[in-house]
């Protein structure tokens, strides 16, 4: 964190709207995540969750201000939520169910008693959280065209470098890594109902989007000749 933060002030941020969005959403994000691990959960004497807040919003912020110093339009691109595809639309909406109901399952859990992973698969698997948003990090230091939406953009090119060499959707597979270990990191077997979820949910995604990228965006379909897999190498 102090890292970051000494970055951040010795490095012009250019835009100070962008600086003020980050902001705030890091704050309601962290507001929101900690009501609903505690909340649920009726105690603040749930550890699996607070070690979980520490591994994901320290390094979210080192990322946020890396990018507010080094690439604050990528960061602009991020804060767009909304889909132009109908699919993407519905794979948005299905992501946040997903996302909430996986998210609640652990806290209620905790509040009868019946958090049932061993404390050592729940530390493997926030070393696995962080490997995973890792993974996302360089995908963003490798792609500034990286958004939250579905879209190409003037400039755009494809980007075969990196981890793009190995698949074709690296940051989704960074994120899957994410959804499930989180639930065996927040101590919770049953949460990984829902998580196990996102597998069709990305699947679905990866689908649309490359038929998006294959008609709007110059040479993708060329890249998809050479890189054979989406998200898992000799898998898929």
């Amino acid at each position: 964190m102090l890292a970051a933060a000494f970055l951040f002030l010795t490095r012009e941020v250019r835009d100070m709207k962008t600086w003020l969005k980050a902001m705030l959403l890091y704050a309601v994000s962290l507001l929101a995540m900690l009501a609903i691990l505690f909340v649920p959960a009726g105690t603040l004497d749930y550890w699996q969750a607070w070690l979980y807040l520490i591994v994901m919003f320290i390094p979210v912020a080192f990322v946020m201000f890396y990018f507010l110093a080094n690439g604050p339009e990528f960061l602009e691109r991020r804060f767009k939520m909304k889909e132009k595809e109908g699919a993407q639309r519905a794979a948005q909406k299905a992501g946040a169910l997903i996302f909430i109901v996986g998210f609640l399952i652990p806290g209620i859990c905790k509040r009868y008693g019946r958090l049932d992973v061993p404390a050592e698969v729940s530390v493997a698997a926030l070393a696995a959280v962080v490997a995973g948003y890792a993974i996302v990090f360089f995908v963003f230091k490798e792609n500034s065209f990286a958004g939250r939406t579905i879209q190409v953009v003037k400039g755009q090119k494809v980007v075969s470098t990196g981890l793009y060499a190995r698949v074709r959707h690296p940051m989704y597979s960074g994120v899957l890594l994410m959804y499930l270990a989180t639930p065996l990191a927040l101590g919770s077997y049953l949460a990984l109902a829902p998580f196990l979820l996102a597998i069709p949910m990305f699947y679905y995604r990866i689908r649309n989007e490359e038929e998006v990228l294959a008609r709007e965006l110059k040479g993708y379909r060329e890249y998809c000749a050479k890189v054979k897999f989406r998200l898992v190498p000799g898998i898929w």
